[in-house]
C-alpha cells in the first residue's frame, strides 16, 4: 500500500484547496470521496468515458487518469462549479432546454467538455464539437440534442429550428 503522502494546494471552483493526499491517489478519488462533490462520475476508470471530464488550467481532462498530486498548484473546475448566484449557467440551461439531460450519468463529463471548447471557440461548428465530445460516450441522447445544447449555447441555430 502506498505510505507517500504529499500536500497540495490548489483552486477548485474558485477556491483554494490546500490537502495531504496518497502519492497514488488519483483526481476523481480526490474529488468524489475527499471533497464529496459527486457531479464527476466514475464510469470505466481507464479515460475511454469520459464521465470523469474536469477543466484543469481550463483543459478538459480524465480525472481518473490523473494524479490528484498533479492539481498542485492548478485551477481546477468540476461541473459544480459551472453553475452561479443566480442560477444554472447558459450551457447548463442549454442542455435542460435541449433535452440533452436523460439518464444525467455523462452529463457532467459533456458539460465539462463542452465549457472548454467554448472558451478556446465561442463558435464552433458541428466538426468541432464532435471533436470536443469525442472522449464522451452518452448511452441515452443519441447527441443530437447534446450537440443541439452545445449550439444553442453560442447563440448559433440549432438542428431544431426550421430555415
Amino acid at each position: 500500500m502506498d505510505q507517500h503522502r504529499v500536500t497540495i494546494t490548489f483552486t477548485l471552483n474558485g477556491k483554494s484547496v490546500t490537502m495531504d493526499v496518497p502519492g497514488a491517489m488519483n483526481a476523481l478519488t480526490l474529488i468524489r470521496e475527499r471533497l464529496k462533490l459527486k457531479g464527476t462520475k466514475e464510469g470505466c476508470g481507464i479515460g475511454e468515458c469520459g464521465a470523469c471530464t474536469i477543466l484543469v488550467e481550463g483543459r478538459a481532462v480524465n480525472a481518473c487518469l490523473m494524479l490528484a498530486a498533479q492539481l498542485d498548484g492548478r485551477d481546477v473546475q468540476t461541473v459544480e462549479g459551472l453553475a452561479h448566484e443566480e442560477g444554472l449557467s447558459l450551457l447548463q440551461e442549454s442542455f435542460v432546454k435541449h433535452h440533452a439531460v436523460q439518464c444525467g450519468f455523462c452529463t457532467p463529463g459533456l458539460l465539462m467538455s463542452a465549457k472548454a471548447l467554448l472558451a478556446e471557440n465561442p463558435c464552433p461548428d458541428k466538426a468541432a464539437i464532435a471533436q470536443a465530445i469525442s472522449g464522451n460516450i452518452c448511452r441515452c441522447t443519441g447527441y443530437q440534442q447534446i450537440f443541439d445544447s452545445i449550439r444553442h449555447a453560442t447563440g448559433a441555430p440549432t438542428g431544431e429550428e426550421k430555415t
